[in-house]
């Protein structure tokens, strides 16, 4: 029951209770609004939307705060948005017909905005739990012994990458041979449940590690120190609501400038790089799986040789910096991801794709109807199913149901079949295995924005790096919107292995800048202080 254990187990109940309600979220979403992608649509843009807007202040007051009052706070916004959610989705579903009557259908666009709002926070509240223990306790616990910060992390990893599979399929069964009524319950009962023991555990983490009561103090940029009487005058004019206003936009301005200010600040830009890809096991690449005659209990085993595949690259992770150092971990593990991801690209091109950018000719044109007979006679050589000739990637949503990450379409019947099956190996092929590199790679970022960044700006600088990662997400989303075909899957499967990449060139760039050079015997010497002396001690 030391330190480390509860962490670990907090971080576990944690994880388990965001998979499971993020996978339950946007099933209860479809459902709501008749089997129709726009709920969802708009509560992916208001979760992304509010992280790259907040990051920043979250970070802000993580560092403000002591770390106790911080992660109870967080832990407790968290479970009590979701409770509060699951039991305004319960009622909801149990009295849907009535609550459609009321105030001509008005009451229902109300419950649908409490239920969003109410997950957005939670979301809110999880990034700054996750910024919290993640990026700032397990430093203080581990001190300064590099082998140790580098073995939480790469463990936390892992049960992130196994309960990814396992918490979805769990309340996936409940709603489905229960109800969606039953399976909120069952995540309210969770949450609850979660709640005290994970409250109870970081209490116990706080009083066993002293050094997380002591915090440095933030300084503030040289650019306030100049003029602080005059920006004090011009400030105190202003209404209250004008004066809160500016100094949030001041903490978020503050918060990207000391993001740039980071040593780092190229290798987390390139990791931001690569969430813009459509190269993962999410809905995008799915719903092309099965546009491409890929059943779903087949996706199943190919999402968990996914996991097992990303449980490697921690691995591969925790023996090449042990024997190599942190740089070259980073620049082994770029080359290794692109490499694999280079089999993606030729399975655009390979037999059985139904790569083919005459469809934009289609969509631009004039005359649409006699471009879609030129287009159907030229593609029936590479795809020869017309049924699927303008199918988008994520069709009507009345015939999908969800099992986990996976999109299941009722309308895809297991006899049509491309001509050839070499795209789709090659693509997912690429894919798992790049999923290697890729966590090797997520692990070097993370422990080296760990190790950099002053402890004063832990939290702002993280927060403004998950603001990043969400833009950079969204970045991809427009980019299947823009481009939804199955035909145009190709090209972005190009345009998302530019954006890997540059991300990786910026990590290159930054190596050689800065000239990282570790060796494994200090990467593992603890260098005590006088404050966790006493800790290690005992």
């Amino acid at each position: 029951m030391g330190p480390r254990f509860l962490v670990y187990a907090s971080c576990a109940l944690s994880i388990w209770g965001d998979r499971m309600w993020h996978f339950a979220m946007s099933v209860f979403l479809i459902e709501l609004y008749g089997h129709n992608l726009l709920l969802t649509a708009v509560f992916g843009l208001v979760v992304a939307g509010s992280v790259l807007v907040f990051g920043a202040l979250i970070g802000d007051w993580i560092d403000r705060k002591p770390r106790n009052k911080v992660a109870h706070a967080s832990l407790f916004i968290q479970n009590s948005s979701v409770t509060a959610c699951c039991v305004v989705l319960m009622l909801v579903f149990s009295y849907k017909a009535e609550i459609e009557q009321m105030w001509h259908g008005w009451f229902t666009v109300f419950c649908y905005a409490v239920v969003i709002i109410l997950a957005d926070l939670a979301n809110l509240a999880s990034t700054a739990l996750t910024i919290t223990i993640q990026k700032d306790w397990i430093v203080v616990i581990t001190g300064d012994n590099r082998g140790q910060l580098a073995g939480m992390n790469a463990a936390i990893r892992r049960m992130d990458q196994v309960i990814n599979i396992f918490a979805p399929l769990s309340v996936g069964q409940v709603m489905t041979w229960a109800s969606n009524v039953i399976g909120c319950g069952f995540i309210l009962g969770w949450n609850l449940i979660s709640l005290l023991v994970e409250f109870i555990f970081l209490s116990r983490v706080y009083q066993l590690v002293p050094p997380l009561a002591v915090k440095s103090q933030q300084n503030a940029p040289t650019e306030q120190k100049s003029s602080p009487e005059m920006q004090r005058k011009s400030v105190t004019k202003l209404p209250l609501c004008f004066r809160k206003m500016h100094r949030m936009l001041c903490t978020c301005r503050d918060g990207w400038k000391a993001y740039y200010r980071q040593s780092v600040f190229l290798a987390g830009l390139g990791l931001a790089f690569l969430y813009t890809t459509v190269l993962g096991f999410d809905c995008i690449t799915t719903g092309y799986a099965y546009t491409q005659g890929i059943s779903g209990s087949l996706l199943s085993i190919l999402m968990a040789l996914s996991a097992f595949s990303g449980l490697m690259g921690t691995v591969l992770f925790t023996k090449l910096r042990k024997h190599y150092g942190l740089a070259v971990t980073g620049v082994v593990s770029s080359l290794l991801h692109v490499s694999c991801l280079m089999l993606c690209v030729f399975s655009v091109f390979a037999p059985g794709s139904p790569f083919d950018l005459g469809i934009f000719s289609l969509l631009t044109s004039k005359n649409s109807s006699l471009n879609h007979e030129t287009l159907q006679k030229n593609q029936l050589h590479i795809y020869p199913f017309q049924r699927n000739i303008n199918q988008p990637i994520l069709p009507d949503r009345s015939s999908i149901h969800w099992t986990n990450n996976t999109v299941l379409l009722d309308s895809v019947h297991g006899s049509d079949h491309p001509e050839s099956y070499i795209s789709i190996i090659l693509l997912f092929s690429g894919v798992i295995l790049a999923r290697i590199g890729l966590w090797s790679f997520d692990l070097t970022v993370t422990q080296l924005l760990q190790e950099n960044i002053p402890e004063s700006e832990r939290g702002i600088v993280n927060g403004v790096q998950s603001s990043m990662n969400y833009l950079m997400d969204l970045v991809h989303f427009i980019m299947v919107i823009l481009a939804p075909q199955p035909q145009q899957f190709g090209l972005l499967v190009i345009i998302s292995l530019l954006f890997v990449i540059t991300g990786h060139v910026m990590y290159f760039i930054y190596a050689k800048k800065y000239k990282i050079k570790e060796t494994p015997k200090c990467s593992s010497v603890s260098i005590l202080t006088p404050n966790t002396l006493l800790y290690h001690e005992k």
